[in-house]
């Protein structure tokens, strides 16, 4: 039964969104969490009455996003490890292993005593501080065999320890990182003594047209992995259709590899407000959401204290802007699944055209742009659009956050000119550890590089053309360096896994053909595969690829083929 209290937060929550049925999910997010973590259909019912919204809609939903817990029971103490390949790089399986033995259960286990479960999960954008556990909602992060102990013995107790960490970082240009090093930089009062909202005010004493023209002139890409050009995406929108234009911040941040736009979220969040109210004025809206990962729970509270003060303090004028979280789908990074996200659905990509553009969230022209772009605007409207171009070249220009993580001294997050030579960057973050096998540049959805690949034709540079001239993307600027002591069928494998988890379902190639390599790749890195297995995962690949409704199918066709033919002896040498 749902308590009056309950009830009237849900009531709270609606008022947010221009239609009801945009509550589900965060609806659904706090009735799980007031019944200890548990939704069943009995709650879930309740909730869809409440909303106003079909019980199968609402089961739906609550069945799809894999942070919702329907008829499972949890224990007081959720232990969720990242293990995917960054983690894994860094040891989280091992550690996962240790974990297990000391509390006595497998993954998807509780403890007898109630207290734990234990889960294996997918990215949890922390690939440069892993092994990392999620405790509920929070992080503990950098984590060894004594911290665990120490997190055990005290969740015992009942205490939930602070066990902080120092993040590696550093910047070359100074821009989305300026503040990142300030204490309290996250407070408006702070921001605004380091030149905050200047932009801003600059911005409304300039037209709409002008913004866009020189965001336009600047040539800044899209920073989320699909590098489109975000001044021409602004001149899509559709506009007197006497419709309003929504401008949604894309803060899922699920490609295993990234972890960048986490420091903008945590550190400086009023750089990215700001960006998205220079961004909201030149396109005519009014209503702004940021979607953000459910695993950021924690960021998502810092993001709605940050906007409480914008408003506050006058900057924001009648722009409203709604932290929407999501709960658990990698596929909510692609726009249009996460449009149907905010609207109370599952997220399924939907066909396109129409693009959201002209017909994105409620059926309205929809902007939809990642953190880190957003947080570029107050820089051009500052500086022009020209200045922006002093950094890079026509292969990418303006700056770029990198995340590093895997085999080297230093992971972290490095703001660096688009087009810094690959070797620099590796320098910035502490130089290689170990023998090196291969590198993954852009995040897991890009292929694979070898050592030798890196250093030819002069070197491999950061930027979109370069990473095409050696058959590879840019992507989200997350960069993986994995070093000889582990296995590339194994890589490939954990890789697939992830893909295949993460499917929404509604391709039959992605679907079942994902399921197919994760069966095939499995054979072969237990040493159980057959003369054949080899030629049908590639045979796979090919036939995914370009043939699915989101980009997920290339997603994965690509990396893994790669991986499959740059390294084929490891591979064959498996199979007897």
């Amino acid at each position: 039964m749902l308590s009056e209290k309950i009830k009237n937060d849900i009531q709270q929550i609606i008022a947010k969104y221009p239609r009801r049925e945009s509550a589900l999910m965060p609806a659904l997010t706090l009735v799980q969490k007031a019944h200890g973590n548990n939704l069943t259909k009995e709650l879930l019912k309740e909730v869809a009455a409440y909303i106003g919204v079909s019980d199968s809609r609402a089961f739906g939903v609550a069945t799809y996003y894999s942070m919702y817990n329907v008829d499972k029971s949890v224990g007081k103490y959720h232990l969720q490890v990242d293990t995917n390949v960054p983690a894994t790089l860094m040891g989280a399986v091992e550690l996962f292993n240790y974990l297990s033995d000391k509390l006595g259960v497998k993954s998807g286990e509780t403890t007898p005593d109630g207290l734990f479960t234990l889960t294996k999960v997918e990215c949890l954008a922390s690939c440069g501080t892993c092994p990392v556990i999620q405790v509920n909602e929070k992080y503990y992060e950098l984590m060894n065999k004594e911290k665990v102990d120490m997190l055990i013995d005290s969740l015992r107790q009942g205490i939930m320890p602070e066990l902080p960490v120092e993040y590696n970082w550093a910047t070359q240009c100074n821009v989305l990182f300026k503040n990142r090093g300030i204490q309290n930089a996250h407070k408006i009062d702070v921001y605004k003594q380091h030149g905050g909202y200047k932009m801003l005010a600059k911005a409304y004493e300039m037209t709409p047209e002008n913004i866009i023209q020189e965001v336009k002139i600047s040539q800044l890409r899209g920073r989320g992995g699909a590098g489109f050009p975000t001044g021409v995406k602004w001149g899509f929108v559709s506009k007197n259709t006497g419709k309003p234009i929504y401008l949604v911040c894309n803060a899922d941040e699920g490609e295993p590899g990234t972890f960048k736009d986490r420091q903008i979220l945590v550190y400086d969040p009023h750089l990215l407000i700001e960006g998205m109210a220079i961004s909201a004025y030149a396109l005519g809206c009014t209503k702004a959401f940021i979607y953000i990962r459910g695993e950021f729970s924690w960021i998502a509270r810092i993001l709605e204290k940050a906007i409480e003060e914008a408003k506050a303090d006058g900057v924001l004028r009648n722009l409203d802007i709604v932290v929407h979280e999501g709960a658990g789908s990698y596929i909510c990074g692609e726009e249009t699944a996460l449009i149907e996200s905010i609207e109370g659905k599952r997220g399924l990509p939907r066909m396109k055209p129409p693009f959201p553009a002209v017909e994105g969230l409620y059926g309205c022209p929809t902007i939809v742009n990642n953190v880190e772009t957003l947080a570029s605007i107050p820089f051009i409207v500052e500086n022009g659009g020209d200045a922006f171009k002093k950094w890079g070249s026509e292969g990418g220009y303006g700056f770029k956050l990198f995340g590093v993580s895997g085999a080297v001294n230093k992971p972290g997050v490095y703001e660096c000119p688009m087009g810094i030579s690959f070797e620099e960057l590796i320098q910035l973050a502490g130089g290689y550890k170990g023998n090196i096998k291969g590198v993954i540049v852009g995040g897991l959805s890009v292929p694979i590089l070898t050592p030798d690949e890196l250093k030819a034709n002069g070197g491999l540079k950061m930027d979109y053309e370069s990473c095409a001239n050696f058959n590879t993307s840019l992507g989200s600027g997350g960069v993986m360096v994995i070093s000889e002591e582990f296995s590339i069928p194994d890589i490939a494998t954990r890789t697939i896994q992830f893909y295949n988890h993460e499917s929404c379902g509604q391709c039959t190639p992605c679907r079942m053909g994902s399921g197919m390599i994760v069966h095939l790749l499995k054979k072969i890195s237990s040493g159980k595969g057959e003369k054949g297995d080899i030629e049908k995962a590639i045979w796979f690949c090919d036939n995914i690829k370009g043939n699915t409704l989101c980009p997920t199918g290339e997603a994965y066709a690509h990396p893994v083929k790669t991986m499959i033919l740059k390294f084929r002896n490891e591979f064959e040498q498996l199979i007897k």
